[in-house]
């Protein structure tokens, strides 16, 4: 493990130049309680002004974005705070520098994590569930989860994930979720989270490939340096002509920390009964013609 003290490579310097960019870009400058005179010619904090926050020079800073130089956590831990990160985005940037414990060996998510998992899964007879791998890709799902949103099953794998879906993939996802766009952000912020150390896999690499392909509008979204975790929060979505209401939960299993898990409770009895109905209707057998 790496100590407060210690310098180490960065194990990704383009991404963490670029988070360091995004985020000293939204930086309020009234916030680190300068003056805001109007007459900037772009958002938020200079590179000087940043560097002298944090105790830094310019020209150490500048190289820091620049990916050039090593930085030691006492430096970085300066630099988070005159950025104002929040938790999850501090740890990013930690991750980013190399200066996190390393991850633990990826483990054979989908042979061993998926299986026994789908137990747990399934005793959610009402609650929609899903499990993700590192990547955002769904692995397993229980019947309330098809029966609600979508079956994943009928998706090509290369497409089978948690942000493809959430970014317009499901079937009028945008026009059944109530305040699509929050709940859409909240899962790219995760999903930025667990792949940007991840930038130069093939399954990653593959993602945003398929991503932009496939939402072209949204091209900002796939270049967005925000990470975040993504919390406990209501959701609502038009199901069957009526309103569902859910609460969304995140967890992650012991067996792969990298994983998460995530399960939509009712918020009502009204709502576990038309979960129920439509996990029925979706096992009645489809009557075919001729």
């Amino acid at each position: 493990m790496t100590s407060t003290t210690e310098h180490a490579k960065p194990t990704h310097p383009k991404e963490l130049g670029a988070f360091l960019r995004a985020h000293r870009e939204r930086r309020n400058p009234v916030d680190v309680g300068l003056r805001d005179t109007g007459r900037r010619r772009t958002p938020g904090l200079r590179r000087e002004e940043v560097a002298a926050l944090s105790g830094v020079g310019v020209a150490w800073y500048t190289w820091l974005e620049q990916g050039r130089i090593v930085p030691s956590k006492k430096v970085l831990d300066s630099v988070a705070r005159t950025l104002g990160l929040r938790p999850a985005s501090y740890r990013h940037l930690l991750a980013l520098a190399g200066l996190m414990p390393d991850s633990p060996v990826e483990v054979n998510h989908q042979k061993q994590i998926a299986p026994s998992t789908q137990e747990l899964l399934d005793s959610w007879e009402t609650s929609p569930a899903v499990l993700l791998d590192c990547r955002f890709d769904i692995t397993a799902w229980n019947a309330a989860y098809a029966a609600v949103w979508f079956d994943p099953e009928l998706v090509p794998a290369i497409r089978r994930n948690l942000m493809w879906f959430m970014a317009g993939g499901a079937p009028d996802v945008q026009e059944t979720v109530e305040c699509w766009e929050p709940l859409a952000r909240a899962t790219l912020a995760q999903f930025r989270a667990q792949t940007a150390r991840r930038a130069e896999d093939p399954r990653t690499r593959e993602l945003y490939a398929v991503l932009n392909e496939d939402f072209p509008e949204l091209s900002g979204w796939w270049q967005c340096q925000g990470v975040d975790d993504l919390r406990s929060r209501p959701v609502s979505l038009r199901v069957a002509g009526r309103r569902l209401q859910l609460k969304l939960f995140a967890f992650r299993p012991v067996d792969d920390p990298e994983a998460l898990i995530l399960v939509q409770t009712p918020a009502r009895d009204a709502d576990r009964a038309l979960i129920e109905n439509l996990v029925r209707i979706s096992r009645l057998p489809v009557r075919r013609a001729g």
